[in-house]
């Protein structure tokens, strides 16, 4: 099996460990939203058992964090998967990434303090998924045009050697993975925030929409 820590191509890496599955894994998969879960889970509950963890402690308000879990329980319930898909809740704790946030106020959507944020929500990953004895831990997170999975993938792999838990290489968003993702959200009509989570990009998505009116929803 090729070296996943020394490629780029996430993806090539995922499939190319699938092959060599002999058995149905346990995976701890941090959901960010049900429309960026919805393709992801299609795929992976083909090879894995997955125990689903909604921490998201950067999403402002507290109904807007409740919206989007209301949203992921609906999609498990709805969706056909070919192996188990479990919710692992955890609380509101947006205090947390108050905490990483400081400091980091004035930075840009994909900046410093969303690399925080996402070190922030994979460590929870992480931890969890070794409490839990599971297998293998990732993130639905590169499902997005806008993230950037060679920083995820690599904080992933710096979380494997601390937690003793191996990480899954992905960028969901290859193979058509986005697209496929907007295809379940219309099919399943799940809600899809215009907005990451935060109270900054949420800001700083009010302001673009401001200057380009009806932009383009690409999270």
């Amino acid at each position: 099996m090729a070296n996943r820590h020394t490629s780029n191509n996430f993806s090539r890496q995922l499939s190319t460990l699938i092959d060599c599955l002999d058995h149905v894994p346990t995976l701890l998969l941090h959901a960010c939203c049900a429309p960026c879960s919805s393709a992801v889970l299609e795929y992976l509950s083909q090879y894995f058992s997955i125990f689903l963890l909604y921490y998201n402690p950067n999403i402002s308000p507290e109904n807007e964090y409740q919206r989007r879990l209301a949203e992921l329980q609906r999609l498990i319930s709805q969706m056909p998967f070919n192996n188990p898909v479990h919710l692992i809740p955890c609380k509101y704790d947006s205090q947390a990434f108050r905490q990483i946030a400081q400091g980091q106020e004035q930075e840009p959507e994909g900046g410093a303090r969303c690399h925080l944020c996402f070190r922030l929500r994979l460590e929870e990953a992480a931890r969890t998924a070794q409490a839990h004895g599971l297998e293998y831990f990732t993130t639905t997170l590169t499902i997005s045009p806008l993230k950037d999975a060679a920083l995820i993938n690599r904080i992933g792999n710096e979380l494997e050697k601390k937690y003793g838990v191996k990480h899954l290489p992905a960028d969901f968003k290859k193979k058509d993975g986005y697209k496929r993702s907007l295809a379940l959200s219309r099919e399943y009509e799940l809600y899809r925030q215009d907005y990451c989570g935060c109270v900054y990009s949420k800001a700083e998505r009010e302001q673009k929409k401001a200057e380009v009116p009806n932009g383009k929803d690409d999270f």
